[in-house]
């Protein structure tokens, strides 16, 4: 059975078990015919040249959709950061585990709900129907197709009009292939309404198993009028566990959002980050960090449309690529002709740290407007010798001089992370791999 007949197949047995009738799930029958018509990416077509799906495709998945009875074995998942308090979410293979998962939030400053519990209420701009797959669009993407289809335990937080959410909301997905193969679809639509603001981190984690975990993740946020979204993206996954993720922003007018993105290990990865600047005054911030070694390879696709005139958006995305690992970023801002008074500037730097390591790298400007501040560029090298030579002769070892200045490489990234237990968590994974003590 190949990949596209395991999926229907999946499909089809929930339609008859009844679990395909809500109105939501009228949207899930939309998104599995458009699948149908979709063709699985190669690297025959240009947005997935670099990154190839064959091994992940050709295996049989099995979709896990049962509640957890032990959750125990999750609890050191859950703990990686040192939050004193936080409203934090679990979920394994895309299932809910409410065990472990707690809100502290009162809901008069934040609510969080099912996707499909909420989606019949019609409650102004907030509401679940006016958001849903409005900004992640499944015409033309097969892989947020069969995330809408199948898309389980899907989670909707929303922030009302005129509220800051004093503490961190973090959604912890475990993938647990305990048994055989295993794909899951997490599913996030977060609203941050007018004047409000609020910081969201999505953590993804996997099981050490014989078996491989595919997370096929979709996150709609949509930014309302002068509101503020800090919003991350942190990937720990093991070897083989891979990731097929989008995260699509909707900005509007005075809106604020800012993306990190920070990978550290993982099979295949793939993260796509599509943010549409809808107002004047507006400004997106996409920050990226991958630090990888081994086999792992990380393929980073972004993209800022800009439609309205006055915003800004800033792209800074670093690499460090170690023994045989592979990284691939292709960075795309758009400024329509009406985007006068644009400044978009985009950034990607890199660093072999091994000669059988590789990167390719593609940033690309599309600009209609003719009164704007636009600017793009990438590097590759290898680590700068004379740095290490001068820290050498100051009686530093190789190993020490090199772990600093890989450090010093990664930290324009890491003194963005504002959320502090996030930015420790990093720095203590990177200081560890590359052989460097943190004081």
């Amino acid at each position: 059975m190949d990949f596209k007949e395991n999926i229907l197949s999946h499909f089809e047995a929930l339609k008859s078990e009844g679990k395909v009738s809500t109105a939501i799930d009228e949207i899930k029958t939309s998104a599995i015919h458009q699948f149908t018509h979709l063709d699985v990416p190669t690297t025959k077509h240009e947005e997935w040249k670099y990154t190839n799906l064959k091994n992940l495709v050709n295996k049989t998945y099995q979709f896990p959709q049962s509640s957890i009875s032990d959750t125990s074995k999750y609890i050191p998942f859950i703990n990686q950061y040192d939050e004193k308090e936080a409203n934090i979410l679990v979920f394994v293979n895309g299932v809910y585990v409410q065990a472990l998962s707690h809100i502290i939030s009162p809901e008069s400053e934040l609510k969080i709900s099912n996707l499909a519990t909420v989606y019949r209420e019609k409650s102004g701009e907030t509401s679940v129907e006016q958001h849903f797959a409005k900004y992640a669009s499944f015409e033309k993407e097969v892989f947020v197709a069969l995330n809408t289809a199948l898309s389980q335990d899907g989670v909707f937080i929303q922030v009302p009009n005129n509220k800051e959410v004093n503490v961190p909301i973090i959604l912890h997905f475990i993938a647990d292939a305990n048994a055989d193969d295993v794909i899951c679809h997490p599913r996030n639509l977060i609203v941050v309404g007018k004047n409000s603001s609020a910081t969201v981190i999505e953590h993804f984690s996997s099981t050490l198993t014989p078996f491989s975990t595919l997370t096929n993740a979709v996150t709609e946020v949509y930014v309302a009028q002068n509101a503020y979204c800090e919003h991350y993206k942190i990937q720990t996954e093991e070897s083989n566990a891979s990731h097929i993720g989008a995260t699509y922003a909707y900005v509007e007018r005075d809106g604020r959002f800012n993306n990190t993105t920070v990978t550290l290990t993982g099979k295949i990865v793939r993260n796509n980050l599509n943010i549409k600047i809808n107002g004047e005054n507006c400004e997106a911030y996409m920050n990226g960090l991958y630090a990888v070694t081994g086999n792992t390879h990380v393929d980073n696709h972004t993209a800022v449309d800009h439609a309205m005139p006055h915003s800004q958006s800033n792209q800074l995305y670093k690499g460090l690529l170690d023994e045989k690992s592979s990284g691939v970023f292709n960075g795309k801002i758009f400024v329509r002709q009406d985007a006068q008074q644009t400044n978009a500037y985009q950034s990607n730097k890199n660093i072999l740290l091994a000669p059988t390591a590789n990167v390719d790298t593609k940033p690309q400007l599309e600009i209609w407007a003719n009164d704007v501040k636009c600017s793009h560029g990438c590097t590759v090298g290898a680590l700068d010798e004379e740095p290490l030579f001068y820290l050498r002769s100051r009686g530093i070892s190789h190993e020490q001089a090199r772990a600093m200045l890989i450090f010093a490489f990664a930290d324009d990234i890491l003194e963005r992370i504002k959320y502090q237990p996030v930015r420790e968590f990093t720095e203590k994974i990177i200081a560890d791999r590359f052989g460097m003590e943190l004081i």
